[in-house]
């Protein structure tokens, strides 16, 4: 049957104090070519379709007011989100930290498609827990995106957990400049989290944009949850640390 898988080619595996981490190229019996990872066993994503994980990127920057914009992403993945941040000619800068050293190198072996070729200046890719990142920030970014997890709901660390309640989002929250816009992806709709966010001090404009996907014959909902940090932009406050 045309998509079944036709065989699998290991590209890397490395196992470190967080898991197992896998990333292998898969091509179907119709000669469709493309990467997953995995994280300790379970399937974490694909590439077949990327179009989720890019509009986490455009849906929040698009809230973003003004030139110069400073960006932290929270989870590497394949690199789709940051390819986006860094195709919009508004960012200045962006950070993103990724909890797998095995990730960060193989995307500088350029593994990763999405980044591949890149040699941006902007981009500062490093290996680190983005709660830490959140916490030595605050004030620092226009935006803040995170796609560490399936959601809430489908952690791929039990660590993460203190991210998704009220003091781990708050500290989110706090991270922004005044008016920045805090940006959570989901693989399943997310109305509590999207309920914690609008009860958080100091949270504007909170939202959930349903993200709907048709693949292998069904239909996925996926989920961006979203907020702003109360505030305007300051004039002048481009540019990054």
């Amino acid at each position: 049957m045309t998509g079944e898988l036709a065989a699998t080619e290991e590209l890397g595996r490395a196992t470190g104090p967080h898991g197992e981490v896998l990333l292998r190229r898969r091509t179907t019996d119709d000669g469709g070519v493309h990467l997953e990872l995995v994280v300790d066993g379970v399937f974490a994503m694909d590439d077949v379709d990327t179009s989720t994980e890019r509009l986490l990127a455009t849906e929040t920057l698009r809230r973003c007011s003004g030139d110069g914009l400073e960006v932290l992403v929270g989870g590497l993945g394949l690199g789709w989100t940051a390819a986006t941040v860094l195709a919009d000619p508004r960012t200045a800068g962006i950070d993103v930290v990724e909890l797998q050293p095995a990730l960060v190198g193989w995307a500088a072996r350029g593994l990763l498609p999405s980044l591949a070729g890149v040699s941006d200046r902007r981009l500062r890719l490093r290996v680190g827990d983005v709660v830490a990142a959140l916490a030595a920030g605050p004030g620092r970014w226009d935006a803040v995106l995170l796609d560490v997890d399936n959601g809430p709901g489908f952690l791929v660390h039990e660590s993460n957990a203190p991210l998704y309640r009220p003091a781990g989002l708050a500290a989110a929250l706090a991270a922004l400049r005044p008016g920045g816009v805090l940006a959570i992806w989901s693989s399943d709709p997310a109305p509590e989290l999207l309920a914690e966010l609008a009860a958080l001090p100091g949270a504007t404009d909170a939202e959930q944009v349903l993200l709907p996907v048709q693949r292998d014959g069904r239909r996925y909902e996926y989920a961006v949850v979203l907020a702003r940090r109360g505030g305007q932009r300051s004039v002048g406050s481009a540019g990054g640390g």
